[in-house]
């Protein structure tokens, strides 16, 4: 934990006033909703889950064999029961020193993607190159086969498991040197393993630092400033993120105009939903630039039976953002991007001004021609320019703080 400090926050807002490449991006959103599309209408004629058929189409990027380099040797390993790929550093010369530990969780919605999606491969390797490390990226389980918190078990169980001695040692890495990191839904579950690993009395091996790139972590509020601003902005959709949520808690895909119009959060839905509400309160928690002229969308009236449909939407172990002061006290160092294009970028703001207030350090990372998903996107025949600059400033700062 570090000592409360007034400057403790820090903005790295880097260049760009307009959305990246934008017509390389159209056509790579074009093809992704047009997927998106056929994969919920083939749900609804139920002939597969909502994202069964995304799910699917992705697995063509998957990396059928481990690719070793000269610098990297890939293995596959299982931690606590769950199974991992294991991304190390062979850098010669470096065989005998402790390295820097990484335990990464990829995005997708918690239902798609998986270690071997290429772009998830090549970000691993490079930070095993570039940080002289050992990146351990944790393969959990995804929906439909796996619900809230099967998800979040999977990868608690393997941070524990890594988080001991005998591991550690059997991979020579530094005890003290050791980060959690995620995308997306993948940072939802790394910022919730660290708030529990945090509090862990078991776990004596703790994390360093936390990385969080554009991170999701709240469900009470799909009317935030960057929701509102880019609801229909390449590449996650407001839409398909209330889908994705619903996929991920068990509910019933039908509630996702009930979930937009936030009538789980209606005045009269109680002093827990009012309790809730106070730690997303973008009014108080968004710095005034992002504010714009948008207002706040809490109905009058709700529909009591959505919270006890989806009692996720209040576990903080599924919305990190609703964790207790005191809990935010004990985490480490944070790192969080956040792109301006980003439905999401709000979730991630409003969480480091809640850890700055905890006296957490924490730097922001926020790009202004940023969209969701785009460091995934330094990799592949669809590279884009601020895919590389993102991988370049989130590996530089691990290399300064890990």
């Amino acid at each position: 934990m570090s000592d409360p400090d007034p400057m403790c926050l820090t903005y790295i807002r880097c260049d760009g006033n307009t959305i990246s490449e934008p017509w390389k991006l159209m056509f790579m959103d074009a093809m992704i909703r047009g997927t998106m599309h056929l994969s919920f209408v083939a749900h609804d004629l139920g002939l597969s889950s909502p994202f069964g058929v995304v799910k699917y189409c992705s697995s063509w990027e998957d990396v059928n064999s481990n690719l070793s380099s000269p610098t990297v040797r890939i293995t596959e390993a299982s931690f606590g029961g769950v199974e991992a790929r294991v991304f190390e550093s062979t850098a010669e010369g470096k065989e005998t020193r402790l390295k820097r530990g990484v335990v990464y969780f990829h995005g997708g919605g918690w239902a798609l993607c998986s270690t071997k999606m290429k772009p998830y491969y090549l970000l691993c390797m490079a930070m095993a190159e570039e940080l002289d490390a050992v990146v351990i990226s944790v393969e959990y389980r995804l929906a439909p086969d796996g619900r809230f918190p099967d998800q979040y078990n999977d990868v608690f169980q393997a941070s524990k498991h890594i988080l001991t001695a005998e591991v550690l040692g059997r991979y020579s890495i530094d005890l003290k040197r050791v980060a959690v990191s995620g995308d997306s839904a993948g940072g939802n579950l790394a910022a919730a393993v660290a708030q529990q690993m945090a509090l862990d009395s078991s776990v004596s091996i703790k994390f360093k630092v936390q990385a969080l790139l554009y991170p999701v972590l709240q469900a009470l509020d799909f009317n935030t400033p960057s929701y509102q601003q880019n609801g229909h902005i390449p590449i996650l959709h407001r839409p398909v993120m209330a889908r994705f949520w619903l996929e991920y808690l068990n509910g019933d895909q039908k509630l996702v105009p009930a979930l937009l119009a936030n009538n789980h959060t209606a005045l009269d839905q109680g002093q827990e939903m009012a309790a809730a509400r106070a730690k997303i309160n973008w009014t108080k928690l968004l710095p005034v630039a992002f504010h714009k002229n948008y207002k706040p969308v809490v109905p009058l009236h709700g529909d009591p039976e959505l919270v006890e449909k989806l009692p996720g939407l209040l576990d903080v172990r599924a919305a990190p953002l609703l964790a207790e002061t005191e809990v935010l006290k004990a985490l480490p160092p944070a790192y969080i991007m956040t792109c301006e294009h980003d439905v999401l970028r709000d979730d991630g703001l409003m969480y480091a001004t809640r850890l700055e207030e905890a006296g957490v350090h924490v730097t922001v990372d926020h790009y202004e021609d940023g969209f969701h998903g785009c460091l995934s996107f330094a990799f592949g025949p669809f590279r884009f320019s601020i895919g590389t600059r993102s991988l370049r400033n989130y590996i530089h700062w691990l290399k300064e703080n890990l």
